[in-house]
């Protein structure tokens, strides 16, 4: 095999796959990123196992072949090029050569054969839409997933593909957060995936805020094609709750106050709450909200917020985290809080962040 580009026209393609390559591997061939030259085509290929990730792009093809060479390395030296600077690859036995000007480098291949690849992943459900609106729904879910949960099925994100529609869910037992968006193509209603971690934050990565996205669903696979990127993940095999039941209705009494003002003063109380559980302390009456944050130390914080309410007085607890992570992914100027009793969650919202909605459950102060 024998290629040559120039240095950002290599680089571009690596720097979009090299996510996926873990820096400590259980095989050492999922350290490399397999590299095939067709014609004038070249695919850079990455996996984990879990994640694979193909970029394409056109290069001067002498010899066409197939190599994997060592990620990072292969990286690390067309970052370390002159800008604009031509690169020649050719490979010899088990070892590549790298030349550029007057630096040459020679890296240690293995067998493309090995290299595991993901094959047709039969897709079941094909659906088209916007990259920012994926964007979107994934910016506005992502923070509630598990992080290593037992529960295997809560440590990533829930698609469910509706007519004309796409809803994603995350949750980690402790809040929830709920996005829905338009999509092409869909005519099923109600077929659920749940995609892992890597796989939300790599896809996150790739996308942009213009262009077209197609997603592919299989059976154990989801596949996006985003410009000249391939991306596939597997599924996680397992039943997401039923979200439903835990949001809670908008009833007849909604908190209704600024955004950035609560989130200012959630803010600063939190910088007291106890640094383990993160809670704080909310009493809310007619027209107004006091925020109370406390710690081991004897230490205290104390907030008030006017805000429009006229439902009962409560006192209710919660993580302010949470609470937080929750006013950040609002958009609007004002924001809804519904809270129905001492013992129950909280939804909130707004009506400028369309299709958003998120729950908070409560902590024992």
């Amino acid at each position: 095999m024998k290629l040559k580009a120039s240095r950002e026209a290599f680089l571009e393609p690596l720097q979009a796959v090299i996510g996926v390559v873990e820096r400590r591997q259980t095989m050492p061939i999922l350290a490399n990123v397999l590299v095939t030259a067709q014609a004038d085509e070249v695919s850079i290929t990455a996996t984990d196992l879990e994640v694979e990730m193909v970029a394409r792009a056109v290069f001067e093809v002498d010899q066409v072949g197939e190599v994997t060479l060592p990620g990072r390395k292969l990286l690390d030296i067309c970052r370390a090029l002159k800008e604009g600077s031509k690169l020649q690859i050719s490979v010899s036995g088990d070892k590549a050569t790298i030349t550029s000007g007057r630096s040459r480098f020679t890296l240690a291949t293995l067998p493309a054969a090995e290299f595991p690849v993901i094959e047709d992943i039969k897709p079941q459900e094909q659906i088209g839409l916007r990259q920012e609106a994926m964007k979107r729904l994934l910016e506005k879910t992502h923070f509630s997933m598990a992080h290593q949960d037992v529960r295997y099925y809560l440590n990533g994100l829930l698609l469910e593909i509706g007519k004309g529609n796409l809803r994603a869910v995350a949750t980690d037992g402790h809040r929830l957060a709920l996005c829905d968006v338009k999509v092409d193509g869909s005519d099923s209603a109600g077929h659920q995936v749940i995609v892992p971690r890597k796989g939300v934050l790599e896809l996150q990565r790739l996308l942009g805020d213009d262009g077209e996205l197609s997603l592919a669903i299989g059976s154990n696979h989801m596949q996006a094609q985003v410009g000249s990127i391939r991306f596939t993940t597997k599924l996680i095999d397992g039943r997401f709750p039923d979200y439903q039941r835990v949001i809670p209705k908008r009833g007849d009494h909604p908190i209704q106050a600024e955004r950035e003002e609560i989130r200012q003063a959630l803010y600063r109380a939190a910088i007291l709450s106890n640094e383990k559980y993160r809670g704080i302390r909310m009493e809310l009456e007619k027209g107004r909200l006091k925020i109370q944050a406390h710690n081991p130390e004897q230490e205290e914080a104390e907030e008030e917020v006017e805000v429009a309410y006229d439902g009962q007085t409560m006192e209710i607890g919660f993580n302010v985290n949470y609470l937080l992570d929750a006013l950040g992914a609002l958009d609007g100027d004002n924001a809804s809080f519904q809270v129905n009793d001492p013992s129950s969650s909280c939804l909130l919202w707004d009506e400028k962040t369309e299709g958003c909605q998120y729950v908070v459950m409560p902590m024992r102060l």
